[in-house]
């Protein structure tokens, strides 16, 4: 009685992997095993080269992908790589709009009233959808469009209005303050880069 056919293939699939010798190196006059695997090129790197240790280093610290591109070609590729050489458009094109719902999707989940239209409903979807930058603009009191002298007048104005000196060392105005300063701060950094 033989073996099960599951159990020959089996054996059969471990004896070739354990008899890599049977493999010679593919360098020139050497006669060692090819053990270890070496992409034949760019444009066939599915297909291998087997070589010994030694010469499996010495084939990949010679060979190069980019070899015999240009430096646009060399850019191209490392882009179509970052999305895997799939196709990729902007996101909007083609006719698509893409908005989010903010308030029904808070809705949806339960994590605002079911109103809608209440000032609670508004905050909550606000908090999800603010940036440090109209955070900054809301506690300085501005909208945009925005530029470096209005902001400037408008934190001169503010400072003087809510330094502590001048509100007798009052704790709400050294908090607000510092509040102004942070929105003053970010607004001009995003200003000016």
């Amino acid at each position: 009685m033989g073996m099960p056919r599951n159990s020959q293939a089996f054996e059969l699939k471990r004896y070739s992997a354990q008899h890599t010798d049977l493999r010679p190196c593919e360098w020139p006059g050497c006669d060692d095993t090819g053990e270890h695997r070496a992409p034949r090129s760019r444009s066939e790197l599915n297909s291998y080269r087997w070589f010994c240790l030694d010469h499996a280093r010495e084939y990949n610290r010679a060979w190069n992908y980019y070899e015999g591109m240009t430096d646009d070609e060399v850019e191209a590729d490392v882009r179509r790589d970052t999305t895997w050489h799939r196709p990729s458009w902007p996101l909007g094109s083609a006719g698509y709009a893409y908005t989010v719902d903010v308030e029904g999707w808070l809705k949806d989940f339960g994590l605002i009233g079911k109103g809608g239209n209440d000032d609670t409903t508004r905050r909550a979807a606000q908090r999800f959808t603010e940036t440090p930058e109209t955070e900054a603009m809301r506690v300085l009191d501005l909208e945009p469009p925005l530029d470096e002298q209005s902001l400037k007048a408008r934190y001169k104005e503010l400072v003087k209005l809510h330094h502590p000196d001048a509100n007798g060392g009052d704790k709400n105005a050294e908090e607000r303050f510092k509040e102004i300063a942070i929105a003053y701060q970010i607004l001009l950094e995003f200003i000016t880069s």
